[in-house]
């Protein structure tokens, strides 16, 4: 979200996963910057229902799905890569709740037999983005598991939320998919790590955030009642717990 102002201090790259992880595996990111004598930059960071494996010198790890906005401080010159694993798409490799990685990252070394620091010299030995990636390849490709038809039921569902922003129930969600509730909150904290109710707050705040994004003129009542609030104040509360900021000063850093 709001990338106008990063864009100037930082690169961001995605890269498309080989075709026998992609079962698995979004897309690869890398983000460069260089901001020698210049002051560090603090880079927000939106929760998004994914496992991420970070390569970055001092903080590889297995990263779960975040709650809440955080905030990465930006430094000198540096670069980070990470593997941004599809929602479910993590769990195959562990067959443990995915819940258990909140606030908890993993050591690379108990899933891929690779000490952190050598991971971090391999990878950014490489000069080019594409032989990052395929130095990541080589190393997850033998510990792949086999495919679970779960995960691909999770990210139709996720799909299905991410295009109705005015979806507002989990009910309702059981419903269209004909699945049991308490059936579906097990798979997604066994699976994803964080809630229904929480992915479908999550879509709607991003599509609240994606129109605040294109828009100068806002009228927070009606946005609120678009995307299923019964008033207000939810809505604006539901949009700082995610975004880290109401939607009137989110709006002013977009101008």
């Amino acid at each position: 979200m709001n990338l106008q102002q990063g864009e100037q201090k930082f690169q961001l790259s995605r890269l498309t996963p080989s075709e026998d992880l992609a079962y698995f595996i979004r897309h690869y990111w890398i983000v460069r910057w260089d901001l020698t004598d210049q002051e560090p930059y603090l880079q927000h960071v939106i929760p998004n229902p994914c496992v991420n494996l970070l390569v970055e010198p001092g903080r590889t790890a297995i990263y779960g799905p975040g709650k809440e906005k955080y905030g990465h401080y930006l430094q000198g010159k540096g670069c980070v890569f990470g593997v941004k694993f599809k929602p479910g798409g993590f769990h195959p490799f562990v067959r443990q709740p995915i819940s258990g990685l909140l606030n908890n990252p993993m050591s690379v070394q108990s899933v891929f037999d690779i000490d952190p620091r050598r991971l971090e010299n391999d990878v950014f030995a490489q000069k080019e983005e594409h032989l990052m990636v395929s130095h990541i390849e080589q190393l997850i490709r033998p510990k792949l598991p086999e495919q679970d038809e779960q995960v691909v039921f999770i990210n139709r569902i996720i799909d299905h939320i991410n295009q109705k922003p005015d979806l507002t129930k989990v009910d309702t969600l059981c419903d269209y998919f004909n699945v049991n509730k308490r059936t579906l909150q097990r798979m997604f904290d066994y699976y994803v790590g964080v809630s229904p109710k929480w992915v479908i707050k999550l879509a709607r705040i991003q599509n609240a955030a994606e129109t605040t994004d294109l828009s100068r003129r806002h009228n927070w009542s009606k946005l609120s009642m678009d995307l299923g609030y019964h008033d207000q104040s939810h809505f604006i509360k539901d949009f700082k717990s995610i975004i880290g900021q109401t939607p009137d000063e989110y709006a002013r850093l977009t101008l």
